[in-house]
């Protein structure tokens, strides 16, 4: 903290150049950390403009301007009201009153500030060029709801602070939406044609991701549509078929640059397709070729890499197509790997054949890539994409993702399965939770050790440990993850019996 003109500020130019030499300084001498973030002292801020730069000084918590700020919130909301509202013990640099301190000084800058962020997510966004509100942090404001872990909108313009200036909490661990573009949504007898869809038509998908601080993801859909002709897309020998989905392709990537560009997060953007034969083909190179040409061009559509990420994914045999598939698994990696600057690859363990196992390939790929995707599900005999269990591949799929060098921050998970027969919301808390439990028990198995007895040709004793760890009481952690997270580790499903019995039993 600097002292200039009698205030107490941050040199958060200073600051961040420190960030960046010591980065540099990591490199130099060969110690990458696996990941990194960014502590400061909570209650600090800035406001940016239009532009993102930072609007008047960068005051430090130590600054005296806040004296008297306390009295002036109070006169909006009494002081045990204040407290009931937030659970935030009372200290007068607290941001609640930093704010109403420049509010009575210098107004005009809040009539220009397009956003706030605490000062870690200001320096996360100077590194990565994403702009996040991170919920543990924002909370020391005195400004969020923690009912509904949100910046508490109503109370914050009853003091005269400018709501929208505020970016969505993100919760740490936050789960995305992920929309397929059959989800698009029409108004007013309005409708578009897939080639033909604009970020307008999710609108309303974007506004209910930002209203709860989550990302989204999209996929294009190849199926499901009188264009796809003698059940091809992407790769019809007609010229008027491929150019309709190419369209498509290229519409998608648009979509999905405004879901990143609106909620600030990375979206993960998959190309997959159902192209094949029934029966085996007199042309198997020729499909690929126009199946290759026809992502190019779809990937030629101008996006951020950084914020927009397209995959390519894979698929072994499906009803209609037994004897060929297009995009096969060969076909998928060897794309991703000839565009590595342009696509990821993306593995679905429905979409190999039963002997196949994800878990063994999750390694070899990140040898390879610095990013990868996954579809977690739960094949039975085929990619049937039953609900995902807390069963063997499941466990070992996320145990290389954990152990794996940085395989954590390096693989987009998502979880692809269905189950019509029954209830809709059980499946999906089932097989989420499912998931939790597997990254949970991946995170407390001690892989160093591990490791340390493979490399060291002690085989007997990694076996006997590996099945003593079988029977660790992980649900003892489970339970505790839960309480932290302020949910019910069991219990939960006559929740959805009633849901189901006051809700969903009653729509037409």
């Amino acid at each position: 903290m600097t002292i200039r003109d009698g205030k107490k500020l941050w040199d958060v130019r200073r600051l961040f150049s420190e960030i960046v030499a010591g980065m540099k300084k990591c490199k130099e001498i060969g110690k990458i950390p696996v990941s990194m973030s960014i502590d400061t002292w909570a209650v600090d801020y800035v406001l940016l403009d239009e532009n993102d730069q930072i609007l008047g000084d960068t005051y430090g918590y130590r600054d005296g301007r806040t004296t008297g700020m306390d009295t002036e919130v109070y006169k909006t909301i009494p002081e045990p009201e204040l407290y009931q509202k937030t659970g935030i013990q009372k200290q007068i640099f607290n941001t609640v009153y930093q704010l109403m301190a420049v509010k009575q000084n210098t107004p005009e800058l809040l009539e220009k500030a397009k956003t706030f962020l605490m000062l870690p997510d200001y320096f996360q966004f100077l590194l990565t060029g994403n702009k996040l509100s991170e919920y543990t942090n924002g909370t020391s404001t005195q400004l969020v709801n923690p009912f509904y872990k949100q910046w508490d909108e109503a109370f914050i313009q009853s003091l005269g602070y400018p709501s929208e200036m505020f970016l969505p909490l993100s919760m740490p661990g936050k789960k995305k939406i992920n929309v397929h573009a059959c989800y698009a949504i029409f108004e007013n007898g309005e409708f578009a044609d897939r080639d033909k869809l604009e970020p307008k038509h999710f609108q309303k998908w974007v506004d209910f991701a930002k209203e709860r601080g989550m990302g989204l993801d999209f996929n294009p859909t190849f199926f499901s549509h009188d264009k796809v002709k003698d059940g091809l897309t992407l790769s019809s020998p007609d010229e008027e078929t491929r150019r309709f989905w190419i369209e498509h392709g290229k519409a998608c990537v648009r979509i999905s640059s405004y879901f990143a560009e609106q909620t600030g997060l990375p979206c993960v953007m998959n190309i997959w397709t159902g192209d094949g034969y029934k029966d085996i083909p007199a042309d198997r190179m020729g499909p690929r070729v126009r199946y290759k040409e026809s992502i190019d061009e779809i990937l030629s559509e101008p996006y951020d890499p950084k914020m927009l990420k397209p995959c390519v994914e894979s698929k072994v045999f499906g009803i209609g197509v037994e004897a060929y598939t297009v995009g096969s698994a060969e076909y998928a990696l060897s794309y991703a790997a000839a565009n590595i600057d342009k696509c990821l690859p993306l593995m679905d363990n429905g979409h190999y054949h039963p002997t196949e196992v994800v878990s063994d390939k999750i390694p070899a790929l990140l040898t390879f890539f610095p990013e990868i995707a996954l579809h977690v599900t739960r094949p039975i005999r085929w990619d049937s994409d039953h609900v995902v269990l807390f069963d063997d591949e499941t466990k070992e799929i996320a145990k290389e993702i954990v152990r794996c060098e940085r395989g954590m921050e390096r693989t987009y998970i998502a979880l692809d399965y269905f189950d019509a027969s029954i209830n809709r919301i059980s499946a999906w808390v089932t097989g989420f939770r499912s998931f939790q439990k597997a990254l949970l028990n991946a995170l407390c198995t001690p892989n160093e050790m591990l490791k340390e007895l493979q490399d060291t040709n002690q085989m007997s004793k990694k076996m006997v440990l590996q099945e003593e760890i079988k029977t660790l009481p992980l649900g003892d952690v489970w339970e505790e993850y839960c309480r932290r997270c302020g949910v019910a580790s069991e219990g939960w499903f006559e929740e959805v019996e009633k849901y189901e019995a006051e809700v969903l039993s009653k729509r037409n």
